[in-house]
């Protein structure tokens, strides 16, 4: 799943707070499909550094390589807008983190939609049409929990199984149902999870029902990272990934299609609660660009620098931001 890279827009220094907000809640995502991984069209330094003059911010992110990058983008777009910035990245957990903003302790991060409508809102069934899932997520949020979802990224870091490409041309692996098929028929088979996905709605259990998996003492729990190196060398037959993961690339593994559908779309987004959204609109403005060039493939790619380059997401972020325009 892509989306289109939309055109660049200057950040306005004045924003009435009502206006504003109400129409960076309640306006289109405009879900589309393009591969474009970031655009040229602004000029350096194009983030208004009077937008959020002012403004005492603290920015949180989960305990994964993607969400500290996120987190230290996201840190470095709002401090170029004028704002005075606090890093609360890694936060342990989705849960915490979230709880980490309807409590004050944070007031902005980056959270995926899936997660959102199935591990939040406590819905069983994942709607696979990427508009009408954003919007469902972002109007119930806001309604029941006073939350606000920023711009949708076109990035989909949904989950995914994923095994070395010689095992799967070796075993014939194409799609999940055939590593069901694999797992129910090899007593010595070995899947690889994290330990919040398998204690998740929206993760292991759903997908060994949904599919049929026969996975008695064929479990390992490991870390992310770890799981994906001991995938790669053969220790885990299939390991849980995520799909922008740039280790799924430099390692040479196979993700599986997930031919039933069962994982819902993860398109990642900025949220923040509606009375920081009322009293700094301009958060949403300042970071809907940053939102809309964050593709699949670039998400990927910058992933790849910091999970297996080795480089700290700090010194990925700013490199990003200024080949991309908007910081010198």
């Amino acid at each position: 799943m892509k989306i289109s890279t939309l055109k660049m827009l200057r950040h306005r220094t004045s924003l009435t707070a009502g206006a504003a907000v109400i129409a960076l809640i309640l306006g289109g995502c405009g879900l589309g499909a393009s591969n474009d991984g970031g655009g040229k069209s602004i000029k350096a330094g194009s983030v208004d550094p009077a937008a959020l003059k002012g403004a005492s911010l603290v920015v949180g992110s989960k305990d994964f390589d993607e969400q500290l990058l996120l987190g230290q983008l996201t840190i470095q777009m709002l401090r170029a807008a004028g704002a005075t910035v606090s890093d609360k990245t890694n936060i342990q957990g989705s849960t915490a983190t979230r709880n980490a903003l309807k409590s004050s302790k944070i007031d902005v991060y980056w959270d995926y939609n899936g997660t959102g409508w199935i591990t939040y809102l406590g819905h069983d069934t994942p709607i696979q049409d990427p508009q009408a899932q954003f919007d469902a997520v972002k109007a119930e949020d806001l309604s029941k929990n006073g939350l606000v979802w920023g711009n949708p990224a076109p990035f989909n870091n949904t989950y995914a199984f994923a095994t070395t490409d010689e095992f799967a041309e070796k075993n014939n692996l194409q799609t999940m149902s055939d590593m069901a098929k694999y797992v129910n028929s090899n007593a010595d088979a070995t899947i690889c999870v994290e330990s919040e996905f398998a204690g998740r709605p929206d993760g292991y259990s759903g997908v060994v029902k949904t599919y049929g998996m026969n996975v008695e003492g064929k479990t390992k729990k490991l870390g992310t990272g770890v799981i994906y190196t001991q995938t790669d060398k053969g220790a885990c037959d299939f390991g849980e990934v995520f799909t922008t993961d740039g280790r799924i690339a430099t390692l040479g593994l196979k993700a599986l299609e997930d031919d039933k559908k069962f994982f819902p779309l993860y398109n990642g987004a900025v949220v923040l609660r509606e009375d920081t959204a009322k009293k700094y609109p301009a958060i949403l403005e300042v970071l809907k660009p940053l939102s809309d060039i964050l593709t699949t493939d670039a998400m990927a790619k910058l992933n790849a620098k910091v999970s297996s380059d080795g480089l700290p997401p700090e010194q990925v972020a700013e490199t990003f931001l200024k080949d991309e325009g908007f910081i010198k």
